[in-house]
């Protein structure tokens, strides 16, 4: 099975640079829990233990990258991980997996199925 996406390296690699940190990992899993709901920006700071303005300047990392989406309500910004764009990345990190072959790629494939799966329950 050989996964496409229009998903340039270029842009790849700035989503997996913005990932390559500890707290930017911890906040984009957090997100990616919540699913397309998302978090208010103080509920996401309370439970992944980081100050407002670090909590800041890490999504704004991570909504540079394209990895996590911002909206408002009211006077609240709730942010939510960018699950189109995650699963871009994805397939773009298993394109041609197993030189594509299906029998070999059922196992990983399977994984990263039901982890989306989960993210979105």
């Amino acid at each position: 099975m050989s996964y496409r996406t229009e998903l340039a390296e270029p842009q790849a690699c700035a989503q997996l640079g913005a990932l390559a940190h500890e707290t930017r990992l911890k906040i984009f899993r957090a997100l990616v829990s919540a699913g397309p709901v998302g978090l208010p920006a103080g509920t996401l700071a309370e439970r992944v233990d980081v100050s407002p303005s670090n909590l800041s300047a890490h999504l704004a990392v991570l909504t540079g990258a394209g990895l996590a989406q911002v909206r408002k309500a009211g006077r609240q910004r709730i942010y939510a991980a960018d699950l189109v764009a995650t699963a871009e990345l994805v397939s773009f990190l298993v394109a041609d997996c197993c030189g594509g072959d299906p029998e070999l790629c059922r196992d990983v494939t399977a994984k990263i199925a039901v982890s989306a799966m989960k993210a979105c329950n």
